[in-house]
């Protein structure tokens, strides 16, 4: 990231998903069919009420968590306004909220699971501590995230972007961040199953 103002990454990095960048990544991702299997076996092995997706795009997960949980305990953030009005036209009854990752607008505790799916790979390190923090702060029960993995950090070039990609170890990460947390499960979604070589992670707040 030479020549560049690492204090302003964040802003950065949230001006191109708010822009044309963000609108042309809504346009690519549809279909998601293949999102079910997983989301029914993951929301009959962590029990939960309420849940929030932090960058949820057009709600190609919470469609299928919409149908364990009342799409009125459902809610999506993210920062892309065409984002959330596919979301709020696709899933009916979830609450579409506009917000930064850093600075989630719910109390402490308001949900029982809180995920990312493909989010935190576009933290810069600067923010990516906060994120989770953040995530952590509004779960009661659980934090599950799916995203590219590495041992260590790898910055990964993205459509023309520098330091818009991070393969990390995010498992390792919270649970060494947040010793309240403990790994409950976690796998691979291949690309043969329709995924992007996603690793996941489901951990759990202990008391």
């Amino acid at each position: 990231m030479t020549g560049r103002d690492r204090t302003s990454e964040p802003r950065r990095l949230e001006q191109l998903w708010a822009s044309a960048f963000g609108d042309a990544y809504v346009d690519r991702n549809t279909g998601f069919d293949h999102r079910e299997p997983f989301w029914r076996d993951r929301m009959a092995a962590m029990p939960c009420d309420r849940v929030l997706e932090v960058g949820c795009n057009v709600g190609g997960n919470l469609q299928w968590v919409a149908q364990a949980v009342p799409p009125r305990h459902v809610a999506g953030v993210d920062i892309n306004e065409k984002a959330l009005a596919l979301l709020a036209h696709r899933v009916s009854g979830v609450q579409a909220v506009r917000s930064s990752a850093r600075d989630l607008p719910f109390a402490a505790g308001a949900f029982d699971l809180v995920f990312t799916m493909g989010v935190l790979i576009h933290q810069p390190e600067e923010t990516l501590p906060r994120v989770m923090a953040e995530m952590v702060r509004c779960s009661s029960r659980w934090i599950l995230c799916g995203e590219y993995h590495a041992p260590a950090t790898v910055d990964v070039p993205y459509r023309g972007e520098e330091g818009a990609l991070f393969k990390r170890d995010y498992g390792r990460l919270f649970t060494e961040s947040f010793p309240r947390l403990q790994l409950h499960d976690q796998g691979f979604l291949g690309r043969d199953d329709g995924w992007d070589d996603v690793t996941w992670w489901a951990l759990e707040l202990l008391p």
